[in-house]
């Protein structure tokens, strides 16, 4: 009789599930990583406790009496507290829910606290879904999914007394589960009572359940369910980078070392991208103390009132050109653009505010999760119109008086624009030239006098900081440059203003985006041209642009930026789940479709071609006449395929001998085949010495420990030919 297959026993198959829950309140616990929401305490007392508790069970019996008899109070008054003092009720939940998975890490589970568990731990890990809709998420989604089935499982696996016995414990005594753990022997132990079919069969109903879903993810039509959710109006609303209405000088700067994505962009059409992009985000108008901000008087009267909304109309015609915009959260409100556009549209209804003249729109609040936007139409010169500003310039000029505007105020001290009027005259700037020619003599000699740097040293003394360091020689970031045209070109009767977004970026050369990082951040200035109309990009910064490079065409151009690191290959991941699954929208449904239509119909006509080619090959060869040449060579021909059919079954046999040998489900099948050789061989055990040999060795292969065993192998070879010389000796003759 063959030998039973070894199985699990009760106190292994709890310490099983033991495992299963904290490595399913670790994946649950570490969705929280990439949310913007401060819970570092709890996440760091849920993954400490989930570690250290499932590693050593024995040390939940060391917990106090009181400690759980004052848990739940304390935890329920902990997010009361929480609710109270910070307002936010997502992030007040997912605290709470943190805390919850770090209590019941530390207490012997039953099924129903293992399956509260697999509640709370969902609810973290759809949370982060819906607000970061992360890459990772599905990642971690499919892993968090198979723990918890394989928890699951075992759940219905054990015992039912087991578990009663369990729930029964006094408080202080360990269960006998828990006494002697050793993790490496129950893996050992788990290796060898698996069956890896089994295994298998289920890998591949998983895995089709992933294909069915993908299938329906892609048939079923589209419903905007994150507005159903709201979760992202109770998250935590608190921008990463320097991006705000107020600056001060190195604000911006500091994210310039952080090389994280910030913007992904698709283009339509890369012959309109230009050799060097700026992705304006805020204008600033207002210096005081050594800080540009956007006024209030500019808030109330560029900016539109509030709307509601996923469309915003332009003021351009539409050219046809689509650029789709990701940007990442806690980035900014304010959405990057390269200039005016015909429309604008979300994914999503939007609190937001345009401004025309300035080129910037603004949401309510920071992004708590991606925010993908289209833009069609949009202009990518370096000027902007600004007729109302131009009306007002000229009915000054004509009433020869009146109000400045807001962009040619400047608090400065006498001394002070004293300073600045005399480094205006040092660098030739005269009332008689255009304002295009002293704007450009001014960034000429700022760059001329400083060097750039990202770690500056202002002068100190009295006076304003930016005319201090004006007026040196001390290097200087892309703020200080820019805020030092600005203030001298509104000495020099010029409006002018800061602008602040994105400088450049890499082409992925894999998934064919720009790729905006945080490095990228930079600031610029914008000089007003009374005679046009228009507000002139000029940007003071040393290497802000070649001029060798200014009439590139689009492919030319990205051809400079094009990265093919490794970085923009996993950037390249992103930029996938962002376009066919967080962007997945009717119009995109309907594409994919149409492309899975022509992949199947171009893959079925080439396997037509393919079987037509093969047969009418097939039939000319055995048509066309046959020669002893052709005779010979399609003899070797049969040879070589039976030659590799019969080494290929001779390595099988090999292999399974060998894995026979070496685990001990492969032991268990070698002594079952040699007990059916020893049914077979015993009753000739007396005939001969060799009988007598291969039927002893049989038996201590059989019944005798594996250090005895003979030559597996050749020990059942040579009972196989034993019984067939028997078989042929005692077979009757035929008549």
């Amino acid at each position: 009789m063959a030998k039973s297959w070894p199985q699990l026993e009760a106190d292994e198959l709890h310490q099983v599930r033991w495992l299963l829950g904290g490595a399913l309140t670790l994946i649950a616990v570490s969705s929280v990583f990439y949310l913007n929401i401060d819970a570092w305490i709890a996440m760091g007392l849920a993954t400490v406790s989930a570690i250290a508790f499932t590693l050593r069970p024995a040390w939940v019996a060391r917990i106090p009496t009181w400690v759980h008899a004052l848990a739940f109070p304390l935890i329920a008054a902990a997010c009361a507290a929480d609710l109270w003092i910070t307002g936010e009720p997502l992030s007040a939940l997912v605290r709470l829910n943190l805390l919850l998975l770090a209590y019941r890490s530390a207490v012997y589970r039953k099924r129903r606290d293992d399956l509260q568990g697999i509640v709370l731990g969902l609810f973290l890990v759809v949370v982060a879904g819906v607000l970061t809709v992360s890459i990772a998420f599905a990642l971690q989604i499919v892993a968090f999914t198979a723990v918890a089935l394989a928890l699951l499982l075992v759940i219905t696996l054990g015992d039912p007394a087991h578990a009663t016995a369990t729930a029964a414990l006094t408080p202080g005594e360990v269960p006998r589960w828990a006494r002697h753990v050793e993790w490496r022997k129950l893996l050992r132990r788990i290796r060898t009572t698996t069956d890896w079919r089994v295994v298998a069969a289920g890998g591949a109903l998983f895995g089709g359940l992933v294909v069915v879903s993908g299938v329906l993810f892609l048939a079923i039509p589209r419903f905007q369910l994150e507005n159903t959710f709201w979760l992202d109006r109770f998250a935590m609303k608190k921008a990463k980078t320097g991006f705000t209405e107020t600056i001060r000088f190195g604000d911006v700067t500091e994210i310039t070392t952080d090389n994280s994505v910030a913007v992904t962009v698709d283009v339509s059409d890369r012959e309109k991208v230009p050799a060097h992009p700026y992705w304006r985000m805020l204008v600033l108008d207002e210096y005081r103390d050594g800080t540009f901000r956007l006024s209030a008087l500019l808030r109330r009267d560029a900016f539109g009132g509030e709307r509601v909304g996923v469309t915003v109309r332009g003021q351009r015609a539409s050219s046809g050109d689509t650029w789709t915009f990701y940007l990442e959260p806690g980035i900014s409100r304010h959405l990057p653009l390269l200039g005016p556009f015909a429309q604008v549209q979300f994914q999503e209804a939007q609190n937001h505010r345009w401004a025309p003249g300035l080129g910037v729109l603004a949401l309510r609040d920071e992004p708590a999760r991606m925010t993908a936007y289209r833009v069609e139409g949009m202009s990518t010169d370096a000027e902007l119109p600004d007729r109302r500003l131009r009306t007002q310039l000229l009915e000054r000029a004509t009433r020869r008086g009146g109000q400045p505007s807001v962009w040619e105020t400047l608090e400065l001290s006498a001394n002070d624009r004293a300073l600045v009027r005399q480094a205006l005259v040092d660098a030739a700037v005269s009332d008689e030239a255009s304002p295009r020619e002293r704007a450009a003599r001014m960034g000429a000699w700022l760059q001329a006098r400083h060097e750039y740097s990202l770690n500056p040293a202002v002068p100190g003394g009295a006076g304003d900081p930016i005319v201090r360091w004006l007026v040196s020689r001390e290097a200087g970031h892309c703020e200080l440059f820019a805020g030092s045209m600005v203030v001298m070109a509104r000495v020099a009767g010029l409006p002018a203003r800061v602008v602040t977004g994105f400088r450049g970026g890499s082409w992925n050369g894999f998934s064919n985006n720009f790729t905006l990082r945080n490095a990228d951040a930079h600031a610029w200035c914008e000089i007003f041209d009374v005679e046009s109309g228009r507000w002139v990009r000029f940007d003071p910064t040393p290497g802000s642009g070649a001029a060798s490079e200014e009439n590139l065409s689009g492919e030319e151009s990205l051809s400079l930026r094009l990265d093919r690191s490794w970085s923009a290959r996993l950037d390249s991941l992103r930029v996938f789940w962002y376009r066919r699954i967080v962007n997945f929208d009717q119009r995109t449904q309907i594409e994919a479709l149409k492309t899975a239509k022509t992949w199947a119909e171009k893959t079925g006509a080439s396997l037509r071609e393919f079987f037509d080619e093969l047969s009418a090959t097939m039939r000319a060869l055995l048509l066309a006449p046959w020669s002893a040449e052709r005779i010979g060579r399609a003899g070797l021909f049969v040879v070589a395929v039976g030659a590799c059919g019969w080494a290929l079954r001779l390595g099988w046999r090999r292999w399974k001998d060998r894995l026979g040998r070496t685990s001990a489900k492969g032991e268990a099948r070698v002594r079952a085949e040699a007990g059916r050789w020893l049914a077979r061989v015993e009753p000739w055990c007396g005939s001969s010495r060799d009988a007598e040999r291969i039927v002893s060795d049989l038996q201590r292969i059989r019944f005798g420990a594996k250090a005895t065993w003979p030559d597996p192998t050749h020990t059942l070879r040579e009972a196989k030919q034993l019984w067939r010389r028997r078989r042929k000796l005692t077979a009757p003759p035929r008549s």
